[in-house]
C-alpha cells in the first residue's frame, strides 16, 4: 500500500465520522461533543483505543522493523540473493530502507505499508 491509498482510506473514514455529527439529534448535540475532532486526533484515537477503532471499522497498527526485516527488505528491493557485509540500521538508513511497518485494516481487508 502506498501513502496515497493510506490517505484515501483515512479520508473516507474521517469523512464518515464528520458526517455523523450532521445527523445528531438536538439532545445528542447538547450531551456530547458538538464538533468533530481533527483528523490527526481521530487517527491517534484509532491507533490507541480499541473501542474507538472498532466503532469506526478501522484498525491501524504500527511497529518498528527489526534489523533483519530491514535487510530482507533491501535484498528484495535490490534483487540481492545473499549479503556478505554486515548491515547496521545506519547503513540501511542511508539506503532509504523503511524503518516502520504500517498495517491498516478496513472493510475486512488488510493492507501493509512500509515507511
Amino acid at each position: 500500500m502506498n501513502k496515497e491509498k493510506y490517505n484515501q482510506i483515512i479520508d473516507e473514514v474521517y469523512d464518515f465520522y464528520c458526517k455523523s455529527f450532521e445527523n445528531q439529534s438536538e439532545i445528542e448535540r447538547y450531551s456530547f461533543d458538538t464538533n468533530p475532532m481533527t483528523k490527526v486526533m481521530f487517527v491517534e484515537k484509532i491507533k490507541n483505543l480499541d473501542w474507538f477503532s472498532e466503532k469506526w471499522g478501522l484498525k491501524i497498527e504500527e511497529r518498528e522493523l527489526s534489523l533483519e526485516e530491514r535487510v530482507d527488505y533491501k535484498k528484495k528491493r535490490d534483487g540481492i540473493a545473499r549479503t556478505f557485509a554486515p548491515y547496521t540500521h545506519q547503513i540501511l538508513d542511508g539506503s532509504n530502507i523503511p524503518t516502520k511497518l504500517i498495517k491498516i485494516t478496513y472493510n475486512n481487508e488488510t493492507v501493509e505499508s512500509y515507511e
